[in-house]
């Protein structure tokens, strides 16, 4: 059993979807940001970094994970599946994974806090971090025009950068004339897997997922 404690945010599908994925038993602890929960001395002991995702695998000496990256990789490696075994193919998997981690992630949340949430309009940033987001989902637009999945078959890599690629429009960033990224978001937006984990935890009533995800996304960026 894992217990997952999380939060309607990019990052937190990236764990949820994984696990619907791998059809790995878990249960969910869901942190209220707006209440600062994760920044709670119990939530630090688990992540003194003091953000989620973070799991717990009972079924590993009680394991304590944190950072999302790094969640999708033990959660791969418990499993041996969604990456590959093979050195190259599972390099370019990672290659993919660390490029959402480090790039897709931070300039997308940048841009949300910009564009949503600063307390006066800076318009160089807002555009800085609009166009190098719009920068990165072409580049995974042009991976994309070469293979149905990031990695070759459907992994971790997928996960990590739809997650975080299928909220442009709440960033401000179009995807006009991205075909094969769209294609591949419109796929993996099918999977029954992912159907699921976008659901954990539930959207609450009477709110829409984007303003959910959103108010989590700046809380956490």
């Amino acid at each position: 059993m894992i217990t997952l404690y999380t939060a309607r945010t990019p990052n937190g599908f990236k764990a949820s979807i994984t696990l619907e994925e791998l059809g790995l038993p878990y249960e969910t602890r869901v942190l209220d940001l707006k209440a600062e929960e994760q920044k709670q001395a119990w939530f630090l002991a688990l992540n003194p970094n003091g953000r989620i995702p973070v799991i717990v695998d009972h079924d590993a000496d009680d394991l304590v994970v944190f950072e999302s990256g790094a969640i999708l990789i033990h959660l791969a490696e418990r499993t041996s599946r969604l990456l590959p075994v093979h050195a190259a193919q599972r390099s370019r998997a990672l290659q993919w994974l660390m490029f959402q981690v480090g790039g897709v992630g931070p300039m997308m949340g940048q841009a949300n806090v910009f564009h949503r949430y600063a307390p006066e309009r800076i318009p160089y940033a807002v555009e800085r971090y609009q166009r190098e987001s719009r920068r990165l989902l072409e580049v995974l637009d042009t991976r994309l025009a070469q293979a149905e999945y990031l990695a070759g078959d459907y992994s971790i890599a997928d996960i990590a950068n739809w997650c975080w690629a299928r909220t442009h429009r709440w960033s401000g960033v179009d995807i006009d004339g991205l075909p094969h990224l769209s294609r591949w978001l419109d796929a993996i937006a099918q999977r029954p897997a992912v159907k699921a984990g976008c659901e954990v935890p539930p959207k609450p009533d009477g709110l829409a997922a984007a303003d959910v995800e959103a108010t989590g996304s700046k809380i956490l960026v």
